[in-house]
């Protein structure tokens, strides 16, 4: 078994794996804007719901607005497109696509939700350009 750079054996899980550090970074460099903080509306984020091509597309996560305009999921027909236009934060940390999930409250969610929702928060930030804050 291979050590860490300290010297100390990593731990296993019960199947006998090593798990992976969570690496967030994109698999192909984004250059992103510095962040702006910009005041948003409920209503003016699901007006950017991707269904308007003069608008961009907008995805809140714990009030933080990233710009996914371009990716492909979060359009129509896309496998995201439900969090489009909304704070998907409660959808996201209990990995679930069901509409009645896509919800700003996380707060009162389980400490194991809502470091997966931090996950998300650090993997949209290192992809996605912050557009604001939903007030």
């Amino acid at each position: 078994m291979t050590s860490t750079p300290s010297g100390a054996v990593p731990a296993t899980s019960k199947e006998g794996h090593v798990p992976e550090p969570k690496n967030f970074a994109p698999k192909v460099p984004v250059q992103l804007d510095a962040p702006k903080h910009d005041p948003f509306s409920v209503a003016e984020l699901a007006a950017c719901n991707g269904t308007d091509p003069a608008k961009p597309t907008l995805v809140a996560i714990k009030g933080t607005v990233f710009d996914v305009s371009g990716n492909k999921s979060y359009m129509e027909g896309g496998p995201y497109r439900l969090f489009a236009g909304k704070d998907a934060s409660r959808a996201l940390a209990q990995s679930s696509l069901k509409a009645e999930d896509c919800s700003p409250e996380w707060e009162d969610l389980p400490d194991k939700e809502k470091k997966v929702l931090e996950e998300w928060f650090v993997f949209f930030s290192k992809r996605y350009n912050i557009l604001g804050k939903v007030v």
